[in-house]
């Protein structure tokens, strides 16, 4: 499917806390000027009639165009499969369960597809974005492999999740795949790995090494890291490599049962030269049997695909010829397992927008109206 050659419009929505941003996408690219609503979140029946006005003020803006469907991501939990909205903590009015999906549905008699932004995320870097890439480069190297899964993160306020299997979001049986940031932290097991992967815990890393420092924002930590600022250069490293560590281990425990390269976005993805060599480091690491036997702490090697050196290096696939037993006969096999890691080339937000847009797209000939 080509989303930059189809015509057919689609509505949607950036659900934010403070404020609620609508726009539509045609061909793969937004068609209107977003227009910003407050969210009034904490007041439900606000809410939701700001979610019906901002969407017929893009109906009126498409005319004579007609959208085909409304597509969107709202955070979780939820049945996304049914438009239910479970209880948010950032939406402190949504308790007990919210017909959203089904509401909009009986407002503008569209198809309506909810989702959360992780899945979102991912799915847009599956159909237009990263993993394009990965498959067009493999096959301009003359290599005879095409990847198909993909595992996104989303670093910033939390630490988000997204899976996408054989070109399909999977949700799992109860909307709940994919919520990596319910992982144990490694480097304080008992607590949350989002705790250690987010902007509160850049901060919080640095606060503790330096007095008077809780004003300074995650990019300020980061410049200081990079020496592009004065402050306490160590222990900005440190606040960014303890990070690194927390993701690498929560990644590590996902690809086990995930078998696929993996897709960064979010706001501190901004840091990935520092944090992506440790991350590496840790998944092509090891880890020990009960005798003390070192075995690799994954199957398959992974590289960092934003170096140019390993971009190479993952590109250059060995590949050997193994006997069939009995014959005369031969299969070429590729020796190495390998897992690309590297950052979403549209930017988060795009990502998602074209997540949403493509969700709608491919299901629109399986979904009844509510």
């Amino acid at each position: 499917m080509n989303l930059y050659n189809d015509k057919r419009i689609v509505m949607t929505l950036d659900a934010g806390g403070t404020n609620f941003v609508f726009s539509a996408l045609q061909c793969g690219k937004e068609i209107i000027t977003p227009i910003i609503l407050p969210s009034n979140s904490s007041d439900l029946e606000k809410c939701l009639k700001t979610i019906i006005s901002g969407f017929k003020e893009v109906q009126n803006e498409l005319l004579p165009e007609s959208p085909v469907a409304i597509s969107f991501a709202f955070p979780g939990p939820a049945d996304y499969e049914n438009g239910i909205i479970g209880d948010l903590p950032n939406f402190k009015s949504f308790r007990g369960g919210v017909a959203l999906g089904p509401m909009l549905e009986n407002v503008f008699n569209l198809p309506t597809f909810i989702n959360n932004d992780g899945d979102l995320f991912t799915y847009g870097g599956a159909m237009a974005g990263f993993l394009p890439e990965i498959n067009k480069n493999l096959k301009n190297a003359g290599i005879q492999k095409e990847y198909r899964n993909l595992f996104g993160i989303t670093l910033g306020t939390g630490f988000g999740g997204g899976m996408v299997i054989n070109g399909k979001i999977f949700k799992g049986d109860n909307s709940a795949s994919s919520e990596i940031w319910l992982m144990r932290n490694f480097k304080e097991p008992n607590l949350i790995a989002e705790e250690g992967v987010s902007i509160r815990a850049v901060k919080r890393w640095y606060c503790e090494k330096v007095e008077n420092s809780t004003h300074l924002s995650p990019e300020d930590i980061f410049l200081i890291a990079k020496g592009l600022k004065d402050g306490n250069q160590d222990a900005a490293l440190q606040a960014y490599e303890r990070m690194s560590v927390v993701i690498g281990e929560s990644l590590a425990n996902a690809l086990t049962l995930f078998d696929g390269p993996v897709v960064i976005g979010g706001g501190i993805s901004g840091a990935s030269d520092i944090l992506l060599p440790k991350i590496i480091e840790h998944l092509n690491g090891e880890i020990e049997t009960r005798t003390g036997e070192k075995i690799p702490r994954l199957v398959s090697k992974v590289f960092n695909i934003e170096n140019k050196s390993e971009y190479c290096a993952f590109l250059d696939q060995k590949f050997q010829n193994i006997q069939i037993p009995f014959t005369q006969k031969s299969v070429n096999i590729n020796t190495e397992k390998r897992i690309p890691i590297g950052l979403s080339k549209l930017g988060t937000s795009e990502a998602v927008c074209l997540g949403a847009y493509a969700f709608a797209l491919i299901s629109l000939k399986n979904h009844k109206l509510a």
